[in-house]
């Protein structure tokens, strides 16, 4: 028994962001079954779940090219981009949306709701009847250009559909996290500029709503100081997740700038964020409702009284990693929560007494015994997430039961991080008799700044040499005995460095990978157009750096052969940056495959480009570790002349 390409394809995924409206529940879903595009739904207050966004529209946004906040709950409507031309839509339950904003270039993304008495998901719940005009206005962030020709502003948008858009701020070239005081007088928000990065340094700022000079309440000048959320406590004061200990605490910050640390432990409340909207903590009248921990665990916890420093009151249950979108009333909270034996799920939460409600549609999921189970282990101070294969299926693969085939993956950012939670592709592999070892490499969030910082002009060695250092652990331990490795995106880079920087490593496999950073420092969005300044070094200055990194420039050195697959509207990374890598590899006698997929950007979204993706990935591990894999289809690695690798068995 084993799980099926399908299962993940259909299973694997989670919300990006949820909300309480009254006592409905509204979060949102992918739907890769149609298409990938991201339907909103909700909870209503008798139990029935429904699609609120009608069929063939897809709350996604392109702001960042990572995307923001893409929808609100509002009043029993929903307020959303739609992915196909990026304009804000309103529509009521069973009605067609309708457009808030022009068409054009614009894109929105971040959104939240002022107006009414209500933002966010302090809202009354009231109904409206269809035909009623809403007051008040979303507050985004709008992004115009493409490219690295890009401007951005936040901008206050009618929900009217008919008085014009007013441009409220334009600080920084990059903002996020929009917020009107309580009053009414002052709007906050966070901005930063290049060459930093939001986890590197960024800038919480006030201004006079009616217009005027900003002021910067914390970061700024020489302090290295990354805000990541700010929301306002009173009319005087917000509360403000910033690293200024080297952890991301939630501290208390005035008017006048003067701020205290409420949290001060090395735990993390926040993350580095590759999406801007992210909530990382949401206020519960007085309490805080907050995530913290590290990489290997994020609870869910409540402060209930901020002022007086009471400690923190888990809430979060048997649920050991929660995602970054929290939204509270004045007594429950909606969250999304994981782990290694729960999928991730929508749970509201009564704040004072505790009880859990699992409010998302139940996932069919494989037999237990198929599911594995992570084992945290520290290796040479290299943080990893150990998964064991099947027993059952590695001891008939083995003969004798001996060590088993194990894959390195390798997350993207590459300041994210690997969570120890249910996951469907890890699970499709080890029921397969294939180990799986999760490196969370120097750089990685979760772990303090010190340790994110390790990456800091070592971009390609240090994440490397970390993952070497799990692999042969695994190896001198006896657990496999030959090892691969994989990634995607910038876990797609590591994993081709490896190749050819490396000789522990059999095969690479890369999803929409870079392997030539010089050309992809060149080539990239705007967002991540100076991230290399900081990875391996500034332009022209440090150009041996980068040469002396990059796989392309290197591949005559590949221990093995490499799987290249891309989608072809890629925009972070051109598919350009697998090809490069294939003709290199072909230039210097290597293997490799190569496989585009039209319509897929950055990620697999589709059914079924999932289910090829994984299909055939699982036919180059049969290739490379030497076992037949007769389920899916052949593949035929290019290269080497007559002493390419051959074909895998047919499927029967």
């Amino acid at each position: 028994m084993t799980i099926h390409a399908s299962d993940v394809a259909r299973t694997d995924d989670h919300p990006l962001w949820v909300e309480i409206s009254g006592d409905e529940t509204w979060w949102d879903e992918s739907r890769p079954h149609e298409g990938g595009r991201r339907c909103v739904v909700r909870r209503t207050a008798g139990g029935t779940v429904e699609d609120v966004l009608p069929h063939g529209w897809n709350a996604r946004n392109r702001v960042i090219e990572y995307g923001g906040r893409s929808w609100r709950a509002h009043r029993g409507r929903l307020i959303f981009t739609n992915w196909d031309d990026g304009r804000i839509y309103l529509c009521a339950p069973g009605e067609e949306p309708v457009p808030l904003t022009p068409e054009g270039p614009a894109r929105y993304g971040d959104l939240v709701v002022h107006g009414n008495g209500h933002e966010g998901g302090h809202e009354g719940g009231h109904s409206h009847a269809p035909g009623d005009r809403l007051d008040g206005e979303i507050l985004c962030v709008r992004e115009v250009g493409v490219g690295r020709d890009v401007t951005r502003d936040i901008v206050a948008v009618p929900l009217d559909g008919v008085s014009p858009i007013r441009s409220l701020i334009n600080s920084h070239h990059f903002l996020m996290n929009p917020r009107i005081s309580p009053d009414g007088r002052h709007i906050a928000w966070i901005g930063w500029n290049h060459p930093d990065m939001p986890w590197d340094a960024t800038e919480l700022c006030v201004a006079p709503v009616a217009g005027g000079p900003h002021r910067v309440l914390m970061g700024g000048g020489d302090a290295r100081v990354s805000i990541v959320q700010a929301e306002w406590r009173d009319a005087g004061s917000l509360y403000a997740v910033a690293d200024p200990t080297g952890w991301w605490n939630i501290h208390h910050v005035g008017l006048d700038g003067a701020s205290r640390d409420l949290t001060p432990m090395d735990q993390e409340f926040g993350d580095a964020f590759w999406r801007i909207g992210n909530t990382f903590f949401a206020l519960a009248g007085e309490r805080i409702v907050t995530m913290h921990g590290t990489g290997d665990e994020r609870r869910l916890g409540v402060i209930d009284d901020p002022a007086a420093g009471t400690p923190i009151r888990d809430v979060g249950g048997s649920y050991t990693f929660w995602t970054p979108t929290l939204s509270a009333n004045g007594r429950h909270v909606v969250g999304v929560g994981a782990s290694p034996y729960r999928p991730h799920e929508v749970v509201r939460i009564d704040v004072e007494t505790g009880e859990r409600t699992v409010v998302s549609a139940g996932r069919r999921l494989p037999p237990a015994e198929l599911l594995p189970t992570p084992e945290p282990v520290t290796i040479e101070g290299v943080h990893v997430h150990l998964y064991a294969p099947h027993a059952a299926v590695a001891a008939r693969e083995n003969g004798t039961g001996g060590p088993a085939p194990y894959v390195v993956f390798v997350h993207g950012g590459p300041t994210s991080s690997a969570a120890p939670v249910l996951d469907l592709t890890v699970a499709y592999f080890t029921s397969r008799g294939i180990g799986v070892a999760e490196v969370n490499y120097g750089g990685s969030s979760g772990y303090g700044r010190a340790y994110r910082e390790r990456l800091r002009h070592n971009w390609g060695v240090v994440d490397v040499r970390d993952s070497e250092t799990a692999a042969r652990w695994l190896i001198a331990s006896g657990r496999a005995e030959k090892v691969a490795i994989r990634g995607g995106s910038a876990g797609g880079w590591t994993s081709l460095a490896a190749l050819v920087h490396s000789d522990v490593f059999c095969g690479a496999v890369s999803h929409y990978g870079i392997s030539d950073p010089e050309g992809w420092a060149a080539e990239t969005h705007d967002f991540e157009s100076r991230y290399l300044d900081g990875l391996i070094g500034p332009l022209p200055e440090t150009r041996a750096r980068y040469a002396d990194r990059s796989p392309v420039l290197h591949a005559a050195r590949a221990s093995g052969p490499a799987l290249l697959m891309h989608g072809l509207e890629d925009a972070v990374v051109d598919p350009s940056q697998s090809e490069r890598f294939a003709a290199a590899l072909a230039r210097t006698g290597g293997l490799w495959a190569y496989r585009t997929f039209p319509g897929e950007q950055h990620g697999w979204r589709r059914e079924e480009t999932i289910v090829a993706v994984l299909e055939t990935e699982l036919a180059f591990y049969g290739l490379i570790f030497g076992f037949p894999t007769p389920e899916v289809p052949p593949l035929t690695l290019e290269g080497a002349g007559d002493g390419n690798m051959g074909r895998t068995e047919e499927k029967t």
